[in-house]
């Protein structure tokens, strides 16, 4: 094994603790870890990281469920939308998209230079809303009654973001269940872990029946990344999660600057 591998298992574990520490946000490694560590093909790499993210995603909200973090309904109310939405996604639009994307005399997109671009762009607009934290308040919510229309229609959106780049799409879950439906952010983040775990594992459900997986690469590097969320749960009680957001954000902005000029250049 080189050391170059090496450093992308070692990024296992650091996708995992991130989502234990924050509830999300670890999944926008994953693709670039997979595409430009381990130089599997982008489209593939989406294909890894909804597996690895619903994985991971499942163990630590089983952990908030226990503990009866997660709010049931509006998991329900957010998530049934969002389901249909990714599954619909990978299971056809992604692989109904041409290759190349586009082309205009010299100038050719490929599919999966578009999904890169797309890609690095989403962890632009996440690094900035992270580098900011600010808090959301109850917005449309502020009754403590949850608009269970305006969450579903959210859903599908956020549905299919996850399909198309392979993310779950956190940073976007916890400010609209804490607009949308009132909750705490300590308990929508419990809540999006859980939408995160299912959203992924019916995503890459969509995805098997025209995909060939390396098992032997991918379930390795998903025990780590497990093995780091339970790392990450329980650093979350003694670390500033502020703090921890704001750096994190840094690094995904550099991250998002590196893809970009990996493409462009």
């Amino acid at each position: 094994m080189t050391s170059t591998e090496l450093f992308g298992y070692a990024s296992a574990v650091i996708v995992g603790l991130v989502i234990g520490l924050a509830g999300g946000g670890g999944s926008i490694l994953t693709v670039p870890i997979f595409v430009y560590v381990f130089h599997i093909p982008a489209v593939l790499a989406t294909t890894y990281s909804l597996f690895v993210v619903g994985a991971t995603s499942t163990i630590g909200s089983m952990n908030h469920i226990w503990n009866k973090r997660v709010d049931l309904r509006v998991t329900a109310a957010f998530a049934l939308p969002s389901f249909i939405s990714v599954y619909l996604s990978r299971r056809f639009l992604v692989p109904a998209l041409p290759d190349p994307l586009f082309q205009f005399e010299h100038v050719i997109l490929s599919k999966s230079q578009a999904i890169l671009y797309f890609f690095a762009i989403v962890m632009t607009i996440a690094a900035r809303a992270m580098i900011r934290s600010d808090r959301p308040e109850q917005g449309e919510a502020a009754d403590g009654r949850p608009r269970y229309s305006s969450l579903g229609l959210d859903g599908l959106a956020v549905g299919l973001l996850t399909g198309t780049i392979g993310a779950g799409g956190g940073f976007l879950i916890v400010p609209m269940l804490v607009l949308l439906a009132g909750l705490p952010v300590q308990r929508a983040v419990a809540t999006s872990v859980l939408i995160i775990a299912v959203n992924s594992i019916v995503g890459f459900l969509g995805d098997i029946h025209h995909t060939d997986l390396n098992w032997n690469f991918l379930l390795p590097f998903t025990g780590l990344s497990i093995i780091g969320i339970f790392i990450g749960m329980y650093l979350a009680q003694f670390v500033a999660p502020d703090k921890l957001k704001k750096g994190f954000g840094w690094f995904v902005l550099v991250v998002a600057v590196y893809m970009l000029s990996r493409e462009l250049l």
